[in-house]
């Protein structure tokens, strides 16, 4: 059997039972015909992103795309401030993208509903960082 079988079932499985060790789910996986070691159910939950929550393997939470954030605004306020507009409810998972980004020119964000607050640290870096976001949003 090939490895995208394996991987199928190791997800159907994670899906479906509460399987707490890799051990458990190697068992699980050569009883479904799958010659498998601790070794390379490791590898491939690592390969498959497959994360452990409350002492039970499962799938990450899903991140949104860039794409399923809509419409986003950037405008300046001020040499220090740059504030985003976005659709309802979004600004703090936009935020957390930013963040994630960790851009150099970026002191901090704020979230609202529908507002971001990103402080800089001068108008030099403001412009950067609107670059930068610009070419990350679209």
């Amino acid at each position: 059997m090939q490895k995208r079988d394996r991987h199928e079932q190791l997800l159907s499985l994670i899906a479906t039972e509460s399987i707490g060790s890799q051990a458990e789910l190697a068992s699980r996986l050569n009883d479904e015909g799958f010659k498998v070691t601790q070794a390379s159910v490791s590898r491939d939950l690592d390969e498959l992103g497959v994360v452990k929550i409350e002492g039970r393997y499962s799938l990450p939470p899903k991140t949104p795309s860039l794409a399923e954030f809509g419409s986003i605004h950037f405008e300046t306020a001020g040499p220090n401030m740059i504030v985003g507009k976005c659709a309802s409810g979004l600004a703090s998972a936009i935020t957390v993208r930013i963040d994630g980004e960790r851009f150099a020119e970026i002191v901090g964000t704020i979230a609202g509903d529908d507002t971001i607050f990103i402080a800089v640290k001068n108008a030099e870096n403001q412009n950067a960082a609107l670059v930068k976001l610009s070419g990350m949003f679209g």
